[in-house]
């Protein structure tokens, strides 16, 4: 008789829809909070700004890439990704608030190191996303999607993914410039882009949720 365990097939998360919502908000809100904590003071605000935006581009890259991982890789997990993708969005737009709620917060409790780190010119660059992001947020229901139709809908949605995209783009490209450690979240930008792209080439499957 073989000694060998058998392997237990790997599971995607049991949470799903609003639920998920919920646990990823409360998540990471006190993620935010133990960062800034950890050291306090302008530090912790800077560190809470790092967190939050490794957490915002982990969950845009999953939204934005869900129909084309369950397209070109069917199984439980990438189902799970495809269900939660509007869950999955929605978490990214509150970790970038918390982003928006540390980056502000530096800016009044230490205006020299803000102005040093980009300053005013860091707010207008970034404040054109947020007007993105606001905008696929409040049309990820069900009540407002229809008030603007299926057509204006996806027009709003992929651009607005794109836009997103173009932004994390500058954003860690500039940073990849002087620290080495940000050429994996480059990686990862422009991987999830060929995924996208490559589904829209080639005939995969259409989507079945």
């Amino acid at each position: 008789m073989s000694n060998e365990a058998k392997s237990s097939p790997v599971r995607p998360p049991s949470l799903d829809g609003w639920p998920l919502l919920g646990a990823l908000a409360a998540i990471l809100t006190i993620a935010a909070l133990a960062a800034f904590a950890s050291t306090g003071g302008s530090e912790g605000i800077r560190m809470a700004i790092r967190l939050t935006a490794r957490t915002s581009l982990a969950l845009f890259l999953l939204a934005f890439t869900a129909s084309a991982m369950f397209r070109i890789w069917p199984n439980p997990w990438t189902r799970w990704q495809l269900r939660n993708r509007r869950q999955l969005g929605l978490g990214f737009a509150v970790s970038h608030l918390l982003h928006a709620i540390a980056i502000i917060a530096l800016a009044v409790t230490d205006p020299k190191l803000f102005a040093e780190l980009g300053g005013s010119s860091m707010l207008v660059a970034g404040g054109s996303a947020y007007l993105v992001i606001a905008a696929m947020a409040a049309t990820s229901f069900d009540r407002t999607a229809a008030l603007i139709g299926a057509v204006a809908w996806r027009r709003l949605h992929l651009f607005g993914a794109w836009y997103i995209w173009l932004s994390f783009m500058v954003t860690f490209g500039k940073r990849a410039q002087l620290d080495m450690a940000y050429w994996p979240f480059i990686a990862a930008l422009l991987g999830a882009a060929a995924l996208r792209l490559i589904v829209n080439v080639l005939p995969f499957p259409v989507l079945r949720r």
